[in-house]
């Protein structure tokens, strides 16, 4: 337990580094509004956004990293994320995979009052709900948007990584990569961990000129 203990501790340091934006995510053609809502800067912090199917009370999801794009209107909003999870082990892979299961279930993304009334970062006051651009009004209670777009990066141990990329098969939405992509220091300038991020954005699926 302490080995993946540790492995969990040293991924979301690496994560915290990446900031607001996920490293190498190419600009959409509509404004962005990019949080990141995992891990929080403060451990003793836990009114972080997390997700879960309408109408849930207990079954939550809570990625190593979340990161969330806010778009739409104040009438309709939406957001897209991309969440990285760190797998120690093929069952917590297995375990993960089926929370971002293809579903026709509707995914919403809450996000707590307590966070989106802090500061944006040490060096940026702005209040997060005012950056996200379809929070019309200072929170008074947790809100729930819904999910419009996911990816999901896996950050897999060697042996696994490469038993998976042999034989298994990715769905749309899913990235792998080895553990020390995300456990390297200063990961998030990695020009080939940056590529890949690059193609989780919508932005990838369109020709640019």
């Amino acid at each position: 337990m302490q080995p993946r203990t540790a492995l969990d501790t040293l991924v979301k340091r690496r994560l915290k580094e990446w900031g607001q934006r996920p490293p190498g995510v190419k600009p959409a053609r509509r404004k962005e509004a990019w949080l990141r809502g995992r891990p929080s800067d403060d451990e003793s912090r836990i009114c972080n956004p997390y997700l879960k199917i309408p109408g849930s009370t207990r079954l939550r999801t809570l990625p190593d990293g979340l990161w969330l794009n806010f778009g739409g209107t104040f009438a309709e909003p939406f957001v897209d994320i991309l969440a990285v999870e760190a797998c120690s082990t093929i069952q917590n892979l297995l375990d993960k995979r089926s929370r971002f299961a293809p579903s026709t279930h509707s995914l919403l993304c809450v996000c707590p009052i307590e966070w989106l009334r802090a500061p944006v970062a040490a060096d940026d006051p702005t209040p997060r709900w005012k950056t996200t651009g379809v929070i019309l009004h200072e929170p008074f209670l947790d809100v729930a948007i819904p999910v419009r777009e996911m990816r999901v990066l896996y950050g897999l141990k060697s042996d696994h990584y490469r038993g998976f990329a042999r034989h298994q098969l990715p769905h749309a939405h899913e990235f792998f990569v080895p553990m020390e992509a995300l456990t390297k220091e200063n990961s998030g300038d990695d020009p080939a961990l940056r590529e890949l991020i690059s193609r989780t954005s919508v932005a990838s699926n369109f020709l640019s000129p």
